[in-house]
């Protein structure tokens, strides 16, 4: 053309060109004659699989994406040009052209019977032998005793970028080879965890993070219990090692609050937990709730949300709290006092190290064996899991509202002990003003505890309490301490 003069001018297109993802070279495409699955038919009840609640996705919002890729599927092309896989079972006489499909090997052509036979050299792709895995694992096709006993499976945890080349195919296979039984009655698509500075962990990229150094620096249950601490509700999350410092930092709290337990059960005797007193009432009744909230957080898969309800218990309610608020009654003399604080306090941390173990098995199994418990196992492990009904007769809302108000109040007071720099030694006095008789009565039932962990020397409490002049406020449950 350009030779004849008729080229007018010549531009530079832009233009997708594929490039190989191993060696990143241009392909060039090659038409050739492949395998392909129907796939609508296999669809339609993988579909209808999840629209009736028989297979449900965790979080829910990844049935959207299911839908949307089952509702617009396209012809499978299963055959791979590779060197290792299941290769295709499909033969070819030389001799007259007869294709034969055969799950043995054929070596004489069943239509014109020469022996000019040779097998399809694809393989099939990858993820259409990884669908078999929920029963060709079992011995499937044969009716074994495994197959009987384990298929349909419970759970199966993923990654959502395998949601459609796996988890989808796999409900498709199963129902198909399996009599339309469902593989397993709930997906988990856990969070994508990508490093501090947002890229996705990879060793080619060099963004990723080695868990042996980790459990070195941290120990197996900081690492385990800080990544749960990291995930939310939102899908994604960003790796910090300053969540597996506060875990690690948890189980050092949680030993020492459990060695503290043990040293101080001179004279202790199993029995049965009877609660003397609101603080008591109040710890029982926060763990008739926290089994409770665990129970319903592990049914529905909220991993992260579980290990913060157990970390705010452990370090907050159990050890800040009701510790300090026992050492009174075990330091106090009274053995009847102090055998009843100790069952509490064995029987409280018992059952949270119950409920804790699933997330950090190492410390809570070496913690649990050293507890004066009588148990028909030795181990943690096979223990009976907290039955939360049970428990729900510790429930005590009225406990709770007063040791609310007791942390409210000391609470405030040892803020403003520290904004003005108050030496320990120096008590202060509280002007309550209160609604009425019921608030100061319970003033002076709490006021040993007040005294004791605040540092408080009296108090003074009227429905006209005025502000004395210079006073720090707090507002504890609507009443106001000066």
């Amino acid at each position: 053309i350009e030779a004849a003069g008729l080229l007018v001018e010549t531009d530079d297109h832009v233009h997708s060109v594929g490039h190989c993802y191993r060696c990143h070279t241009v392909i060039e495409p090659w038409l050739s004659d492949q395998w392909f699955v129907d796939m609508k038919p296999l669809a339609e009840p993988a579909i209808k699989a999840v629209e009736d609640g028989r297979v449900v996705f965790h979080p829910r919002r990844w049935e959207n994406v299911y839908y949307h890729w089952m509702h617009n599927i396209r012809d499978w092309c299963i055959s791979r040009q590779l060197w290792w896989g299941h290769r295709i079972p499909v033969f070819y006489c030389d001799a007259c052209g007869e294709m034969t499909a055969s799950e043995v090997d054929v070596t004489v052509c069943p239509s014109c019977g020469a022996a000019q036979i040779r097998q399809d050299e694809d393989v099939l792709d990858t993820w259409f032998s990884s669908q078999l895995w929920p029963f060709a694992t079992l011995g499937w096709p044969e009716q074994t005793p495994e197959v009987a006993y384990y298929y349909p499976t419970s759970v199966l945890s993923t990654a959502r970028d395998i949601l459609f080349l796996w988890v989808a195919r796999m409900v498709m296979s199963g129902m198909y080879f399996m009599d339309g039984e469902i593989p397993f009655k709930d997906v988990i698509i856990h969070p994508t965890v990508f490093n501090a500075e947002g890229k996705r962990m990879s060793k080619s990229l060099g963004t990723g993070v080695d868990p042996l150094d980790l459990m070195e620096h941290y120990g197996a249950d900081g690492m385990r219990f800080g990544l749960m601490l990291q995930v939310t509700g939102v899908q994604d999350l960003r790796f910090s090692e300053e969540k597996l410092v506060s875990s690690r930092n948890f189980a050092n709290k949680i030993w020492n609050a459990s060695r503290f337990v043990l040293m101080n059960l001179d004279g202790y005797e199993p029995g049965e937990v009877e609660p003397a007193t609101v603080a008591d009432r109040w710890i029982l009744s926060r763990l008739a709730d926290l089994s409770a909230r665990v129970d319903e957080g592990l049914d529905c898969y909220e991993f992260g949300e579980v290990s913060r309800r157990l970390y705010d218990f452990f370090w907050s309610e159990y050890c800040d709290w009701y510790i300090e608020l026992a050492k009174g009654r075990l330091q106090s003399g009274d053995a009847q006092q102090r055998l009843a604080v100790q069952r509490v306090l064995v029987f409280v941390l018992d059952q949270a190290l119950r409920l804790l173990h699933p997330m950090m098995p190492f410390v809570t199994e070496e913690i649990w064996r050293r507890l004066p418990l009588d148990q028909p196992t030795s181990t943690l492990m096979a223990a009976a899991w907290p039955d939360s009904s049970a428990l729900s007769a510790f429930a005590d809302e009225g406990a709770e509202r007063s040791v609310t108000r007791l942390i409210e109040i000391v609470t405030g007071v040892r803020g403003v002990r520290a904004r003005y720099q108050l030496p320990p030694k120096q008590l202060v006095d509280l002007h309550v003003k209160t609604a009425g008789d019921s608030e100061t009565n319970w003033l002076e039932t709490e006021f040993a505890q007040m005294s004791r962990l605040a540092g408080v020397g009296s108090f003074s409490a009227a429905t006209d309490m005025a502000k004395p002049q210079h006073a720090a406020t707090v507002i504890a449950s609507g009443m106001e301490v000066y």
